[in-house]
């Protein structure tokens, strides 16, 4: 199904150019008997995202030799010092940057439970009713989560909940918004499909059905999208992988299996034969439950200068063996050399000084109601539904809706307030209740003009019309469970690891010069020999190939 989201003819007509350059040019050179050519191309990327992993995780556990296999790679691969998530670092615009090259403002993903003012209600198949819901792809778009029903599945009961499924009027037709309808820009899977017709591409991520969206537009961009699902109930013990990061560590084992499957010349289950993907890969959940645990209980960090604390230290020894045994069984098959290796993250986690860290309970929502600008009772969007379930299709429309983590991304129910709002915010910026605990040198309030040029513009829909960037440590929750979380952009959120590493970089060095994980995208097209205008959002904002791999045999 296409995407319902219309691409201006500009763009359409340069990515269609590029298309061509790539079918003609680079990838036809890769296959006629140019053998330098043949020889500097990669023919896979294994793209490795681990949450939570920061530039200091990398720098710390490579120089202490406590992750050994990354250290490997390292010594024959490039390490970005200084990169950077694209201004948010939740799970969905952080993998976003990875595979479409594009911010949020291009691909349209600001979190994963979010808000569009141009879609309807689920139930509103003829989208005749009022506009404006809160999506919410997450582990209740599995069908298991109907009517709000346990997640007992590791597949989210093998197809889509369709409560979960807003609609949009399209060409005067009300039609299902799928998460892969959802997202703006095409991904990397897609663009190589696009240019390469035999190759494969495959993913493993932690919800089996909201991350349907990394099948771009089309929805066929992932070969074998695994569907994995890290919030349902392990049969074996029956409590959540979710529940201890040593559970978390065999759900992330299935993600490990899958690879492995696949280099092994099968399907992600290992039921079939199939090709060795092009462009393939997974995501690590260990570190990042690791890292959230509390301090009390062996989570987080001992200091600022990144030590880990028991659990933290444990996660990253499995994760550096868990990338062991794959590279090992790419060694195995014969497939190392032509493999170009990315280990990178997502999003990282804030804050690793537990001194910094700030819990006053939800306050930045708490403000917003009291004002009025939001239902006074917290009935919004998805909080309120006839049943009482989260996500189940029947709640409110047209509501405005709030997110906070250590961010606050705020999607006004009537936007002739927003001035209104910045006003009562910057009142209370202070940290002692009321306050929103954003008086900071580091925090901020984004909206009007600033906000439309680096997200876009509110009014097309999608955008949030505030963002409030607390003081690094803020966490707008009361929770006791955890002691760390993601989402904005403080430094211990956005600042990531990220490792580019082939046989072919003969010296392991570093790159100190600033970068965005945006650039892994068209990196990930360029070592492949193929164009990284491919990719819509690389046209749209002009990303670059990450630099520092001029000269390589596959640059």
């Amino acid at each position: 199904m296409n995407s319902f989201f219309g691409k201006e003819r500009k763009l359409t007509m340069m990515v269609a150019a590029a298309m061509a350059l790539a079918s003609t040019g680079a990838y036809a050179q890769h296959n006629d008997g140019n053998q330098d050519r043949e020889h500097r191309a990669a023919k896979h990327v294994l793209l490795i995202s681990i949450d939570g992993f920061h530039e200091q995780d990398l720098a710390r556990c490579v120089g202490a030799n406590t992750c050994p296999n990354i250290a490997v790679l390292s010594q024959s691969g490039i390490t970005y010092t200084n990169a950077h998530t694209p201004g948010l670092s939740d799970s969905f615009p952080g993998l976003a940057a990875l595979v479409t090259g594009g911010s949020p403002k291009s691909a349209g993903l600001f979190y994963d439970v979010s808000y569009d003012r141009t879609l309807y209600a689920p139930s509103d198949t003829t989208c005749s009713g009022k506009q404006g819901w809160n999506v919410v792809f997450d582990e209740t778009t599995g069908i298991d989560g109907i009517n709000g029903g346990a997640l007992t599945h590791l597949d989210g009961g093998g197809a889509f909940n369709p409560q979960a499924i807003p609609n949009a009027l399209v060409g005067g037709k009300c039609v299902p918004v799928y998460p892969h309808n959802y997202v703006k820009t095409n991904t990397v899977f897609e663009a190589v499909k696009s240019a390469m017709p035999n190759a494969r591409t495959a993913w493993a991520d932690k919800h089996a059905w909201g991350y349907d969206w990394v099948n771009g537009p089309s929805g066929t961009g992932v070969d074998d999208l695994a569907r994995t699902e890290i919030n349902s109930i392990d049969p074996a013990t029956g409590t959540y992988y979710l529940d201890t990061y040593t559970h978390t560590e065999k759900f992330d084992d299935y993600h490990v299996q899958a690879l492995i499957n696949e280099i092994d010349g099968k399907n992600s289950t290992g039921t079939a034969s199939a090709p060795v993907p092009t462009v393939f890969g997974g995501n690590f959940q260990t570190l990042s439950v690791a890292q959230k645990a509390t301090v009390a209980t062996g989570g987080g960090y001992a200091d600022a200068n990144f030590t880990p604390n028991k659990q933290v230290a444990g996660a990253i020894a499995y994760v550096d063996t868990a990338i062991g045994k794959i590279v090992a069984e790419l060694k195995q098959r014969d497939l190392y050399r032509s493999t170009v290796v990315i280990v990178t993250a997502k999003h990282g986690q804030s804050p690793t000084d537990h001194t910094k860290l700030v819990k006053n309970g939800d306050t930045l929502t708490k403000q917003l109601e009291t004002n009025n600008y939001l239902n006074q009772s917290g009935n919004f969007g998805q909080n309120n539904t006839t049943s009482g379930n989260l996500n189940d299709g029947t709640g409110l429309v047209g509501t405005g809706f709030v997110q906070t983590d250590d961010v606050g991304l705020i999607w006004l129910r009537d936007q002739t307030q927003r001035d209104a709002v910045v006003a009562t915010l910057r009142a209370n910026l202070g940290c002692n209740a009321p306050g929103i605990c954003a008086d900071g040198p580091q925090a901020y309030i984004l909206t009007g003009s600033a906000l439309a040029q680096r997200f876009g513009d509110p009014a097309k829909g999608r955008t949030p019309d505030i963002i409030v960037q607390p003081n690094p440590g803020v966490i707008y929750t009361s929770s006791t469970a955890k002691d760390e979380e993601h989402g904005g952009n403080a430094p211990d959120d956005s600042h990531l690891g990220l490792l580019v590493s082939s046989p072919e970089i003969r010296h392991g060095h570093s790159v100190d010069a600033p970068v965005l994980t945006t650039q892994v995208a068209p990196t990930i097209l360029r070592v492949l020999g193929l164009e990284p205008q491919l990719l819509h959002a690389v046209v749209a904002e002009g990303t670059k190939v990450l630099p520092g791999l001029r000269g390589e045999r596959f640059e």
